[in-house]
């Protein structure tokens, strides 16, 4: 058999290092626990490179490569097979969650190494990368659906890591209800896909939807379908309006941040919309939502990261505000552009989370901004490796996110989908994440330290922390250089690797006519460009030029800064309208009513029943054998006159 048809093994090597970690861990000493945790995802990096390289001398007609292992579910006309399915958009998030994954377990071997349960969060971060790789190895939406759900639990465990501290785990509990808000649409979206096609293997759907009519007249199946699947996908990739728990999820450790809520299990959202792209094509008003929800999500989270302190929570609303540029990409049809962000800000932002927890490290847990400042120096190596990534999620010409991003903001300008209003949106979104980022910046580094040098000693973080930065930021600035032909009337390559993937998508939009002319796109990317570089200007003027400005105008603008500050009072929305009635029921209606009430007092009535029956019925057990010989007669005389009785 060849490795293809062993892919199995590269979900299984991480899931084999959280048995061991986790059943044995607590016997095993760091450097043991370092070797399974860091041996399994080695191996399961080196052994998809190879899949990968046999992968690429397959023919296209062997393209997708599917194997099926066994059959899984059988009840009369489902049968689900447990199968895996490989092909270019596999082969890219094989190397995403492998590689990026990879790196950030070297380096949290440095940041957790004085953290108690050290042997626990190895084992549950190898069983995330498992369920990770199965969700997208899965051939099947069932098969998918197991690591889907895998990695909600696996961010419920990790998030909640620190359990003895109320917020951590409040946070992992939020995490987990709000998924499975979204997952309720995502199974129902399931349901009817069996419904409409007779199957639930994904490329088999993808095949019997491009051979469907396009949806123009309005609702229709594919319409609910692609509704009801982005709902799941809005509740994993925090969009409007289950957005609220991601930023919650910073009070996990910051490996865990960089690892599942920045480059791969909040992105299982946006592969899973473009692993459906054919459907959403054949759906228009399904992307007119999908488009709409991306944009305002990228908009909203971008003002809240405006004024946030925490700068790992700065980092959060970023990670929320660039999903949404992922979904309108994808809304707007240009599936391979959404990817291709997916891709880069895996590398740009695992490395803001790895470098904002170089910067707490070296702050001794600090992790308010405001006292910060004058970091440059002390710690060289974290402040470059953390700039890179900042010019790149800026949009800075020459860095991978500039790439990605300025294909979305044109896509949603030319696309037959997109309109100006989204473009514009997206634009006034890449300015506030140019300043925000910038502020989180000069704020960090920059300046003089306001901090107590006495008592906080600055010091570099170890090898196996900065390596990985150095990587990443690496990949950061050359990550997104495979497109940058089609800048010079040349071809985009990553969008060339993706095409057989979205092919039934492209034939779709290319019977539609563009927005907007080709000759526009350069002028669309200076405006972006500029955009972004009046952004780093103010945020350089209010925060290291004029710094009393920025107070100024925060006492100005005190009604503004407050809504932002409170995330615009949508978790207190929420705990108005659901949580609190929800306990309020809880408590008054199923507790005291049904539970005491009810069930406490049927139980407890069938218990004083049953003991008055026994009292009465113990009396008869005298131990007196006259008594004894009576009742003998009183009973065999009374199952005379019943048989004398019936026999009448």
């Amino acid at each position: 058999m060849s490795l293809l048809d062993n892919a199995w093994i590269i979900p299984a090597l991480p899931l084999a290092g959280a048995a061991v970690n986790g059943l044995l861990g607590k016997r095993f000493t760091k450097p043991t626990v370092n070797a399974v945790a860091l041996g399994s995802t080695t191996l399961a990096f080196l052994y998809a490179l190879a899949v990968v390289n046999e992968f690429s001398h397959l023919p296209a007609s062997q393209i997708p490569f599917t194997h099926s292992y066994f059959t899984w579910i059988s009840a009369g006309s489902l049968s689900i097979d447990f199968a895996f399915a490989i092909d270019q958009l596999t082969v890219l998030m094989l190397m995403v969650v492998t590689g990026v994954g990879w790196l950030i377990h070297i380096y949290a071997t440095g940041y957790m190494a004085h953290e108690e349960g050290y042997y626990r969060f190895f084992a549950y971060l190898n069983l995330f990368m498992f369920f990770m790789l199965v969700l997208i190895l899965g051939a099947t939406y069932p098969v998918m659906f197991v690591g889907w759900e895998g990695v909600g639990l696996c961010s419920y465990l990790l998030i909640g890591f620190y359990f003895l501290k109320k917020s951590a785990s409040d946070a992992g509990k939020k995490a987990f209800i709000v998924n499975r808000v979204g997952d309720f649409g995502f199974l129902l979206g399931l349901f009817l896909i069996f419904k409409t096609f007779g199957t639930l293997d994904i490329h088999k759907v993808v095949e019997q939807a491009a051979h469907l009519p396009v949806e123009t007249a309005g609702a229709g199946t594919l319409t609910l379908i692609g509704l009801l699947l982005f709902v799941g996908a809005a509740g994993k990739s925090a969009q409007v309006p289950l957005y609220v728990w991601l930023p919650d999820a910073m009070e996990g450790p910051t490996p865990v941040s960089a690892l599942i809520h920045a480059a791969t299990m909040v992105t299982a959202g946006v592969y899973m919309v473009a692993r459906s792209s054919t459907i959403y094509v054949h759906a228009p008003m399904a992307m007119r939502v999908v488009a709409v929800v991306g944009c305002l999500t990228a908009f909203l989270a971008a003002t809240i990261g405006l004024v946030q302190t925490d700068i790992k929570r700065v980092l959060a609303y970023s990670t929320v505000s660039q999903l949404g540029y992922m979904f309108l990409a994808c809304g707007v049809g240009a599936f391979s552009a959404g990817v291709f962000h997916l891709m880069t800000h895996a590398f740009f932002k695992a490395l803001l989370f790895l470098a904002a927890g170089s910067v707490i490290h070296a702050m001794g847990g600090e992790q308010d901004m405001r006292h910060m400042g004058g970091l440059r120096k002390p710690i060289a190596g974290t402040f470059w490796c953390m700039f890179t990534a900042t010019l790149a999620i800026a949009g800075i010409p020459g860095f991978s996110g500039f790439f990605s991003k300025d294909e979305i903001l044109w896509e949603s300008l030319s696309s037959p989908y997109g309109s100006r209003a989204l473009w514009l949106a997206g634009v006034i979104t890449a300015i506030l994440t140019a300043f925000y980022m910038f502020r989180l910046i000069f704020l960090t580094f920059f300046g003089e330290p306001r901090y107590d040098e006495h008592h906080v000693h600055v010091h570099e973080s170890p090898k196996n922390m900065l390596v990985p930065l150095m990587v990443l930021a690496a990949l950061s600035l050359g990550g997104g250089w495979m497109a940058a032909p089609k800048l010079f009337g040349g071809t985009d390559h990553f969008e060339e690797f993706l095409h057989p993937v979205f092919a039934h998508a492209d034939e779709v939009r290319e019977h539609l006519p563009a927005s907007v002319p080709e000759s526009m796109e350069h002028t669309a990317m200076a405006v972006t460009v500029l955009g972004a570089a009046l952004g780093i200007f103010v945020a350089w003027f209010l925060y290291l030029k004029k710094p009393k400005a920025a107070d100024e105008m925060e006492a100005a603008l005190s009604g503004a800064h407050r809504t932002l500050l409170h995330k615009y009072y949508v978790d207190e929305l929420y705990d108005a309208v659901i949580v609190h009635p929800i306990q309020w029921i809880s408590t008054n209606v199923f507790w005291k009513v049904v539970d005491t009430g009810a069930i406490d007092g049927a139980v407890n009535g069938i218990g004083y029943t049953a003991r008055d029956l026994g009292y009465g019925a113990r009396t008869v057990q005298s131990g007196n054998g006259r008594s004894y010989a009576s009742w003998l007669v009183v009973g065999a005389a009374a199952v005379t006159v019943i048989f004398l009785w019936l026999g009448h």
